[in-house]
């Protein structure tokens, strides 16, 4: 049992299926249901970020036409995984994420006004507040026993003038989930120590 157990509030077998022991499936079988895809949402919404913005946007899919368009937009060593998972989502960043300063932070629309002037920084704001939401959005994932696939391999480009022409979102990452199928994992790779990336001051 490692220190990282031992000092969790959560039991030991929540932080192997969350943390320790889950890895990036490439292969999956079995089925995600609509409560599942709900659920992961559910809880990604839970984590927190910047003013609670909540960039993230999720658009799952489902449809063999849908399919068949995002797998065309993958790098080829991303297509057959993405072509078999029970689940897809694309996780994309609302692009006009501060236009609904009113619905997540109701009371307190100061701060609106920095970002209306600065169209910049609302892009970055954005950007990694939904890029935070997606770790989130991860750990979701693996919470209800399902593995995760997160991918960037792909043309984003693409995926964004297929699922929103508008221009109303910006994608930045794909990710596949499901039960892992046999062989899913591929050899462990290492992690960082403690030691190697962890400093005090």
């Amino acid at each position: 049992m490692t220190i990282a157990h031992e000092e969790a509030v959560i039991d030991s077998a929540a932080v192997d299926a969350i943390f320790a022991q889950a890895r990036t499936a490439n292969a999956f079988t079995g089925e995600v249901t609509e409560e599942q895809a709900r659920a992961i949402y559910e809880l990604t919404k839970f984590g927190p970020t910047a003013f609670n913005s909540q960039p993230l946007r999720v658009t799952y899919v489902r449809s063999d036409e849908a399919r068949a368009t995002l797998v065309d937009a993958l790098s080829a060593g991303n297509r057959a995984k993405t072509a078999s998972a029970p689940l897809v989502a694309i996780l994309s960043t609302d692009t006009a994420w501060h236009e609904q300063w009113d619905a997540f932070l109701p009371g307190y629309n100061a701060p609106k006004a920095m970002y209306d002037a600065a169209p910049d920084l609302a892009a970055v704001t954005g950007n990694n507040n939904a890029h935070l939401q997606a770790g989130y959005f991860i750990l979701a994932v693996r919470s209800l026993g399902l593995a995760a696939g997160p991918m960037t391999g792909a043309d984003f480009a693409k995926i964004d003038a297929d699922f929103f022409p508008a221009g109303d979102q910006k994608s930045f990452m794909v990710v596949n989930i499901g039960q892992p199928a046999e062989n899913a994992w591929g050899d462990p790779k290492p992690k960082f120590a403690y030691e190697d990336v962890v400093r005090t001051v």
